[in-house]
């Protein structure tokens, strides 16, 4: 890789990472840990929004909610994985990363649990921002951790990553709805098991922090270079719009595809199984388009995702019967790989560990601020239209827009002058 990667490279011999703990060598953390860790915190991170699309509709009948109402379960994590990500740099420097990377994914497993028992609509919401806080600061933490142990890799470690995300996914949306259907614990079972993720993960890291702990050298006394928020960066504010496109439309569809084929005549297994062909879509991508992507320059591949996410949301608005399965599928394959890359875009523009969390924390703060709207948007449209079809059409906009956006993600420091 270029210039980035190279300084990157360099830096990652005894940088100050984002934990705050001290200095720390790439030789000094196996990598297989190193990687083992990352995949089971990734698998953690999404069931506890994704679970919630196949059982909506029970939820639904049981607390009396609304569309809009309803939307609020993945509106809530959605904005709190906005709000949180610029404080958590913040944390980190105070508390140390494994610290509060480890508090977070205890938070996100009880959370979890505690919502699958909530007996009214205000612990259901509120354990629901329990999960969506949890999933946000130990979201906002991979990035760095990548940044500085595979800094030659990073686009490669970011495929690896979105497709631990997305199988989590995946087995989440196609395991909750026969859980729910079938077991007499109903949808408070099928949601509530998966807190047995955040065993796994908090294991996992807790494995990584005392290995890191053990090989840490003694501190060099290097103080980690503070970066601002790259505010005035006009290449940032692509990055995060591009990142907002992509997830607005990712966490649209996750919650609204089982309701609305539900709606269209399938039976609550078939949608489900609808639903699961999501995320096994875009888990597939994932690695796909992190291997093919091998420059810094991944604008040729973004117009691709973007291609594929239109294609398949007209198909969704025009014949969402005529092949359920191929068109999520399509639509799937486009975020995914849209997602990998636009995930690796803020790594691409930086040049060392801390100004690529504080790129992180940005893109994820607007991306995920304006991806919240998603689910909201399109349970209000049902709402006041009566029909999923219309919301549909403002999906295809969303995604219009992730296609023109990817030719001005060239990274910043290619750019003649820069």
């Amino acid at each position: 890789m270029s210039g980035s990667a190279n300084a990157a490279s360099t830096e990652a011999a005894f940088i100050e990472t984002v934990s705050g703990g001290g200095d720390r060598t790439v030789s000094g953390l196996g990598r297989g840990l190193a990687i083992a860790a990352i995949l089971l915190v990734a698998i953690d991170l999404r069931p506890g929004i994704v679970s919630v699309g196949p059982i909506l509709p029970s939820i639904i009948d049981e607390f009396g909610l609304s569309y809009a109402a309803a939307s609020l379960l993945i509106t809530i994590p959605d904005l709190l994985m906005g709000l949180l990500a610029l404080p958590t740099p913040w944390l980190v420097r105070r508390y140390g990363r494994d610290p509060v990377l480890l508090s977070a994914l205890l938070l996100l497993c009880l959370s979890t649990l505690v919502r699958a028992l909530s007996p009214n609509v205000a612990s259901l919401l509120l354990a629901t921002a329990g999960v969506g806080a949890g999933i946000a600061i130990a979201g906002a933490l991979i990035a760095g951790f990548i940044k500085a142990r595979f800094p030659t890799k990073a686009a490669m470690m970011m495929g690896i990553y979105a497709t631990a995300l997305s199988f989590g996914s995946t087995v989440s949306a196609g395991v909750t709805g026969p859980v729910a259907a079938n077991l007499p614990g109903g949808w408070r079972l099928a949601s509530g098991l998966w807190s047995l993720l955040g065993i796994f993960a908090i294991l996992g890291w807790l494995a990584v922090a005392l290995r890191e702990r053990r090989d840490r050298p003694a501190a060099v006394g290097t103080a980690a270079v503070m970066h601002r928020l790259p505010l005035g960066n006009r290449t940032a504010w692509l990055v995060a719009l591009f990142f907002a496109c992509d997830n607005f439309l990712f966490y649209a569809l996750l919650s609204w595809t089982a309701p609305m084929y539900r709606e269209y005549g399938l039976s609550p297994t078939t949608a489900g199984l609808v639903l699961a062909s999501f995320p096994a879509a875009f888990m597939c991508a994932t690695p796909v388009f992190g291997w093919l992507s091998k420059s810094e320059d991944r604008r040729g591949w973004l117009a691709i995702c973007g291609g594929l996410t239109v294609a398949g949301l007209v198909l969704l608005a025009v014949a969402p019967m005529a092949a359920p399965f191929a068109v999520i599928a399509l639509c799937a394959f486009g975020l995914g790989g849209g997602f990998t890359l636009g995930m690796t875009l803020p790594l691409d523009n930086t040049h060392s560990v801390e100004e690529a969390n504080v790129w992180n924390a940005f893109v994820l703060t607007v991306g995920y601020l304006i991806a919240s709207a998603g689910p909201l948007l399109v349970g209000s449209v049902r709402d006041l239209s009566g029909d999923f079809r219309p919301a549909m059409w403002l999906l295809v906009a969303v995604g219009a827009a992730m296609l023109v956006l990817s030719p001005f993600l060239r990274p910043h420091h290619h750019r003649p002058g820069a």
